[in-house]
């Protein structure tokens, strides 16, 4: 039902208008209400705060149905119920949830995440906004960077060092209301795909923050981080097959009525060739995905297998976008076919939440682990 739901909405309400949020870079606010109504932006919190109560299984599938339709939509709704919920969700305070959990999950507000920096990326650990404590206040100063839902959100995750001498172990995770004195915007990022999702740094300059307003305890920063990111890759996994699913619907529709040599083009076998291998490998990357959710789903150790996931499905969904343009020829590079949108949009998730190359490193670490080798 929730499947049906998902594809319904997607086809009538995100499909016919992805190209406009994206030509334009518009945010596809009254889209993202209507999905808050339909219980899609905090999928996996618990009714008693206003979330649906489904589980992670649910959210990659419902994730992977929106993003077919429009992807800009999906990694809206993958940060808010991820990046966003999750830890507050996870490490808040009743009082926490009450203020920074019930009001992000019916659309009328969206959350972020800023874990990134100018001078980390993937390292995660070498977090240089600080949070001072001041008494009856923190102080946070710096850049975070690549932050998506930055301009529209109402509320960040924050991560800053409070113990610069305990490294990873001194990071510290806060709840920042949005506006607030001592933040400001960046510029709009001019990006390669998913432009209709706004993409901005946050710049803390002497930011008060209550004491109250740290989440979880002091140091457990950057644990809530990798935990964070765990589930997050569920969801950019399941975005990335939403996607490479998109782009194989166009090939085959496309193969299907275009004629040449006397015959619909799907009846050559080079054009099988293409469709079969782009089914494939979503099919393979969609089993993984969905299993990394049933882990998560029955509280068993899922750190691999939501970075092969996530791994599996980007590259699945940047190999499917490439190869739905090779199918169209010269109708996939005009923007009058979706196609072209679908492989620009595809990139990022090989990028974002952890680069291909860092889930070969997760992946590879776990694997030492398993053997006993570490």
């Amino acid at each position: 039902m929730l499947y049906k739901t998902c594809r319904d909405f997607a086809e009538a309400e995100l499909k016919p208008n992805a190209a406009k949020y994206d030509r334009d870079h518009l945010y596809p606010g009254e889209a993202i209400k209507k999905m808050g109504d339909l219980g899609l932006m905090a999928i996996a919190v618990s009714e008693d705060y206003g979330g649906t109560g489904l589980d992670y299984l649910a959210y990659s599938i419902a994730l992977e149905e929106i993003s077919r339709g429009c992807a800009s939509a999906g990694v809206i709704m993958s940060v808010n119920n991820s990046l966003y919920l999750g830890p507050v969700f996870g490490w808040g305070t009743d009082k926490q949830k009450q203020e920074y959990v019930t009001p992000f999950c019916n659309g009328d507000n969206v959350g972020c995440f800023a874990l990134s920096e100018p001078g980390n990326g993937s390292d995660a650990g070498a977090a240089s906004t600080v949070a001072k404590d001041d008494g009856d206040k923190w102080t946070l100063n710096g850049t975070k960077c690549w932050i998506t839902n930055g301009y529209e959100s109402k509320a960040a995750v924050v991560f800053a060092t409070t113990d610069k001498k305990l490294k990873h172990k001194g990071i510290s995770a806060f709840l920042v209301p949005k506006p607030i004195k001592g933040l400001e915007l960046g510029k709009k990022e001019d990006k390669l795909g998913i432009r209709g999702s706004s993409t901005c740094s946050l710049i803390f300059e002497d930011c008060p923050l209550p004491k109250e307003n740290i989440l979880g305890e002091p140091g457990f920063g950057f644990k809530i981080a990798m935990m964070t990111l765990d589930a997050g890759r569920i969801g950019i996994a399941s975005q990335a097959l939403g996607i490479g699913q998109a782009s194989l619907d166009v090939a085959m529709e496309y193969a299907s009525k275009r004629i040449a040599f006397g015959k619909p083009i799907i009846k050559l076998q080079a054009i099988q060739q293409k469709i079969a291998d782009m089914s494939l490998r979503l099919e393979s990357a969609r089993l993984l995905t969905w299993r990394a959710a049933f882990l998560k789903d029955n509280k068993q150790p899922y750190t691999k297998e939501a970075a092969m996931a996530k791994l599996a499905a980007s590259e699945a969904a940047t190999f499917a976008s490439h190869q739905c343009i090779q199918v169209l020829g010269g109708m996939g590079y005009v923007s009058d076919m979706p196609a072209e949108r679908h492989y620009r949009d595809a990139r990022i998730t090989e990028i974002y939440e952890g680069t291909s190359e860092i889930q070969r490193l997760v992946i590879a670490g776990q694997l030492i682990k398993e053997y006993g080798l570490s």
